[in-house]
């Protein structure tokens, strides 16, 4: 046990509460402690109601059982992986900056989700996230199942092919995918390659509640231009443990 509480404990601290808020909840639901009506997102109950806490609640919610719980342990491996790679990668020692991105990311996927009825959003929310760090190292090499290989920027659309054969739908990470374009092209894309007028910027309310340490990446808001050390592999092919967006530079064997 205390060789799992060090590894938790390691967790960077933004990604650390999400993990357990993404785990705490379902098991709250999943126990009956509280009704899971409760917990999703219902427009007539948050508007009419009042009952505020259901954008949070659905966001960490997921209903586990025997045919989607591997939807959700798939899904809680990406949010680790990528949430923690983005975390302590390109928005390393900027904790204000990622936490902006995490607000932007899920107050789009709010709204999308209030108007389309969408009663669970972790998944649109782990995918905006999958959905920036491929793009911030697009041109990374990545390796799925059976050994299939290709470039990080292909990464959020593979696993949404993926995610539609073992869950039936594309309409949570599709929207995933579009919110972190949108957050991409807004704070990247638009100002930086096409010399528009930069629309997102950190609030300085989240630089108090979450300062800057040193040590962080120096200039904030430029993709890496160079090519990131690949992550240890998660696991072999065999033994039943894959490795889901295993990161590769260009030119390794």
């Amino acid at each position: 046990m205390s060789d799992i509480g060090d590894w938790f404990k390691n967790i960077p601290f933004i990604t650390r509460y999400w993990f357990a808020g993404s785990i705490a909840v379902p098991l709250i639901g999943k126990l009956g402690l509280i009704s899971p009506v409760y917990l999703v997102l219902w427009p007539e109950a948050f508007f009419h109601k009042f009952q505020i806490w259901r954008p949070i609640s659905a966001t960490l919610y997921f209903p586990v059982g025997p045919g989607t719980g591997f939807l959700y342990l798939v899904n809680l491996y990406f949010l680790y992986q990528y949430s923690t790679r983005l975390e302590t990668g390109a928005f390393d020692g900027r904790p204000a900056d990622y936490m902006f991105m995490l607000l932007f990311n899920w107050i789009c996927i709010v709204i999308t989700g209030l108007m389309m009825d969408m009663q669970l959003l972790m998944i649109p929310l782990i995918m905006s996230v999958l959905y920036v760090w491929a793009q911030l190292n697009r041109d990374t090499i990545v390796s799925f199942w059976f050994g299939t290989r290709f470039k990080a920027c292909y990464l959020p659309w593979v696993i949404l092919g993926f995610n539609f054969i073992i869950g039936g739908s594309i309409v949570n990470e599709l929207i995933g995918n579009l919110v972190g374009h949108l957050y991409f092209f807004l704070m990247f894309k638009y100002p930086m390659d096409l010399g528009g007028r930069s629309f997102l910027s950190t609030p300085q309310f989240l630089y108090q509640m979450f300062p800057n340490r040193r040590g962080g990446v120096s200039g904030f808001g430029v993709p890496p231009s160079r090519r990131p050390v690949p992550q240890e592999q998660a696991g072999g092919g065999g033994g039943g443990r894959h490795n889901w967006g295993q990161g590769f530079r260009l030119g390794d064997d």
